[in-house]
C-alpha cells in the first residue's frame, strides 16, 4: 500500500524519501486529527486497530447497555477468556457483582446527564477472572461519542504484583520500626535478667534447703527461658542480611549432627544421617542455614518425650540440594498444620513459637528456595528445604559449569 504524495513532474523522490514522507504523513494525521483520502483513513484506522490489539494493556469497549464490542488480546490473557466468549455479552460476566452494579448505575448517569464521574479517571476495582479468581484492577475510563451513539472504554491493568510489591515494602517498614523497639527493650531487660539470674545460681550454691533449691532453679529456667525469647524476638524483627558464601551441605550437616549426638543418646533417639557423598555445595549464609538445621533437628528431638528415631539425609535433586530431616514423634494435628509457621505459635510447653517461623524466613531469603512440611499426628514428621545447587560445585556434571548457582541466568 502507498499514499499518494503530491510532486513536481520534473522532479523526482527516491524511494527512501517516498516512504519516510508517507510514514510522516500518516503519523502526523493521526497526531493533528487530519484526514486525506477514504485509503487514508482506511490505513490510519488499522493502525490504530493493531496498536490497541497489540498493546500491553487489555482494552474493553461497551456500549451503553452494557454490551461488550471490543475485547483486546491483553484482555483475553488478564481475564482468561477468549474474545468470543465475551464479545456481545454484558460486562458483568468479567466483573464482581457489586462493581458491575456501580459501574452499569455510572454509565447510565452518564448516557442520562453527560456529567462525567469516573471518565477521564483511574479507579480501582475488584475483577474476576473465568477461573473464579478476582483480582484487583486499575482502570481508566473514556467515553466516544460516534454517530450520535456512546461507546464505553475501560484501560484495565492487573495490579496483584503491584499490591504485592507495596505490601511487602510495607511489612519491611513495620518490621524494621519493630526491630528497633525490640532491640531497645531487649537491651533494657537483658541486664536485669542476667543479675537476677546470677543471684539465683548464688544462692543455689549458697542454701542447702531443698524447698528454696527448688524455687530457685524454677528462677533460673525461667530466666533462661526468657533469654531464648528475647534473642528469637531480636532475631525475627531485625533487618536481615544474607551473607553468602560456597556453603558443603556435607560438612554442615555433619557439624549439626555431632552438636546433637550427645542429646539423642541422652533421650534415646537413634540416628539414621545419609549424606551425599558428592561436594554439594549451596551459595549460602553458613551461620543461619546450620542456625536453620540445628532447629529442625532439636525440635524432633523434643517430639520424641519417649525416644525414636531420626533421619538426616541429603541429595541432589535436578538442580537442587535437598536436604530432610525426619522423625517418628507425636506429629501435627491437622488443625494446627497452618499454624505452626505463624509467630508465637508452639504446642511445647516451654517454646517461644519463632522457631520455625524465623527457619522457614531463613531459607526464603535465599533466592530460589524452598521449605516443606509433612506431618500427620502419631506419626512423625518431615522437613525437607531445597537450595539451588552452586555452579561448579558437582564435578563432572553435564549441566553445570564454574560460576553462579545453577539455572541462574
Amino acid at each position: 500500500m502507498s499514499v499518494p504524495v503530491p510532486f513536481d513532474g520534473q522532479q523526482k523522490m527516491s524511494s527512501r524519501k517516498r516512504k519516510r514522507g508517507e510514514k510522516t504523513s500518516i503519523i502526523g494525521r493521526l497526531a493533528m486529527g487530519n484526514t486525506g483520502s477514504k485509503e487514508d483513513e482506511n490505513r490510519e484506522l488499522m493502525i490504530l486497530k493493531h496498536a490497541v490489539e497489540n498493546t500491553n494493556e487489555a482494552f474493553v469497549t461497551i456500549d451503553k447497555n452494557h454490551r461488550v464490542l471490543f475485547f483486546n488480546k491483553a484482555a483475553e490473557k488478564v481475564f482468561g477468556y477468549g474474545r468470543k466468549e465475551i464479545i456481545g455479552h454484558d460486562l458483568n460476566v468479567i466483573m464482581s457483582p457489586a462493581c458491575s452494579r456501580n459501574h452499569r448505575e455510572a454509565v447510565a448517569r452518564y448516557v442520562k446527564t453527560r456529567i462525567p464521574g469516573r471518565i477521564g479517571h483511574a479507579a480501582e476495582m475488584v475483577a474476576s477472572r473465568k477461573n473464579g479468581e478476582t483480582f484487583p484492577a486499575s482502570i481508566s475510563f473514556s467515553v466516544t461519542e460516534v454517530e450520535e451513539q456512546l461507546f464505553f472504554t475501560g484501560i484495565v491493568r492487573d495490579v496483584t504484583k503491584t499490591k504485592e510489591l507495596q505490601e511487602q515494602v510495607m511489612q519491611s517498614e513495620r518490621l524494621a520500626a519493630l526491630g528497633q523497639m525490640v532491640a531497645e527493650i531487649t537491651h533494657e531487660i537483658k541486664n536485669p535478667l542476667m543479675m537476677i539470674g546470677g543471684f539465683a545460681q548464688q544462692l543455689m550454691r549458697e542454701t542447702d534447703d531443698e524447698k528454696n533449691l527448688k524455687k530457685l532453679n524454677i528462677i533460673t529456667e525461667e530466666i533462661r527461658r526468657l533469654e531464648r525469647l528475647l534473642a528469637d524476638l531480636k532475631e525475627f524483627y531485625q533487618v536481615r542480611t544474607i551473607v553468602s558464601e560456597p556453603v558443603d551441605i556435607k560438612g554442615l550437616l555433619e557439624k549439626v549432627f555431632s552438636l546433637v549426638q550427645e542429646d539423642c543418646e541422652r533421650h534415646n533417639i537413634q540416628t539414621q544421617v545419609t549424606l551425599d557423598e558428592r561436594a554439594l555445595t549451596v551459595l549460602g549464609d553458613r551461620g543461619r542455614l546450620e542456625q536453620v538445621f540445628l532447629n529442625l533437628v532439636k525440635n524432633a528431638i523434643e517430639a520424641m518425650e519417649r525416644g525414636g528415631k531420626i533421619w538426616i539425609q541429603s541429595r541432589l535433586s535436578g538442580n537442587q540440594v535437598e536436604i530432610m530431616v525426619k522423625d517418628e514423634g507425636c506429629g501435627i494435628s491437622e488443625q494446627d498444620r497452618d499454624k505452626v509457621f505463624s509467630p508465637f505459635f508452639t504446642t511445647k510447653k516451654h517454646g517461644t513459637g519463632l522457631g520455625l517461623c524465623i527457619s522457614k524466613r531463613i531459607i526464603e531469603d535465599h533466592g530460589g528456595s524452598s521449605f516443606f512440611l509433612k506431618s500427620e499426628e502419631g506419626k512423625g514428621t518431615t522437613f525437607k528445604i531445597r537450595l539451588p545447587l552452586y555452579r561448579g560445585a558437582l564435578e563432572g556434571a553435564d549441566n553445570v559449569s564454574d560460576r553462579g548457582p545453577v539455572g541462574e541466568k
